[in-house]
C-alpha cells in the first residue's frame, strides 16, 4: 500500500512538472526592459551632454588661441591677417575660421581696432570691414544684413565726404592713415583684414 501511495504521489508530481513545463509561469520582463530602456536613455543623455560640453570647451580653447594671437576688445577677439585679398576672399577666410570680418560697434572699439592694425599691419594700412552696400546703394549693412548703427565715415574732405564711390565702391575699409575713419572702396581691391570672433 505504501508503494502504491508513493507511486501515486510520484505520478501527481510528474503531472505537475509536465504541466509547468508546458505552461511556464509568465514573468513580467516588461519592467526589466523598461528599466533597461530608461538606463540606456539616461546613458545616452549623459554621453550627449559630455559631447556638447567637449565641443564648448574646444570652442573656448580656439577663442583663447585667437585672443592670444590677436587682441580682445570688449566681448570680441580680433585677429589680423596682413595678407592682402579681395573683400569676398577675406570674408570667406574669416568664415572658415568661425569668424567674420570686423565690424566695430562703438568709437572706443573702432579706436582700439585702429591702434591694433597700426601696430600689427602698419600705420597707413587699410583693412576690410564686414560692412557693405552691395544689395542697396547707400544702405550699409553688416554680415547679417542688419543696418549698422555705429558709423565712422571720413567726412573731413568737404568735396568728397565718404562714402562717395557710388555703385563702384560697395565695401568699407578702416583706414589707419585716416585715423581710423572709414572709406568705401571697390570690393575687388586687395586689402589686409581683421577677423572678429564673438566670445559667448
Amino acid at each position: 500500500m505504501e508503494l502504491r501511495g508513493v507511486c501515486v504521489l510520484l505520478g501527481v508530481l510528474l503531472l505537475i512538472s509536465c504541466s509547468v513545463q508546458q505552461n511556464p509561469v509568465k514573468r513580467k520582463p516588461v519592467k526589466k526592459e523598461a528599466t533597461k530602456d530608461a538606463a540606456i536613455e539616461d546613458l545616452q543623455k549623459q554621453i550627449n551632454d559630455i559631447v556638447q560640453e567637449l565641443n564648448l570647451l574646444k570652442e573656448q580653447q580656439a577663442l583663447q588661441t585667437v585672443c592670444l594671437k590677436g587682441i580682445k576688445i570688449h566681448s570680441k577677439c580680433f585677429m589680423a591677417d596682413p595678407l592682402k585679398k579681395r573683400y569676398h576672399t577675406a570674408s570667406e577666410d574669416c568664415n572658415s575660421m568661425g569668424g567674420v570680418l570686423a565690424v566695430p560697434t562703438s568709437s572706443n572699439e573702432n579706436d582700439q581696432l585702429r591702434d591694433y592694425i597700426r601696430q600689427i599691419i602698419g600705420p597707413d594700412e587699410q583693412i576690410w570691414l564686414g560692412i557693405n552696400d552691395m544689395m542697396t546703394e547707400s544702405t550699409w549693412v553688416d554680415w547679417t544684413g542688419s543696418s549698422v548703427a555705429y558709423k565712422n565715415w571720413d567726412t573731413s574732405n568737404y568735396r568728397s565726404p565718404q562714402p562717395d564711390g557710388g555703385m563702384s565702391q560697395n565695401c568699407a575699409v578702416l583706414s589707419g592713415a585716416a585715423r581710423g575713419k572709414w572709406l568705401d572702396e571697390n570690393c575687388r581691391e586687395e586689402k589686409a583684414s581683421v577677423c572678429q570672433f564673438n566670445i559667448v
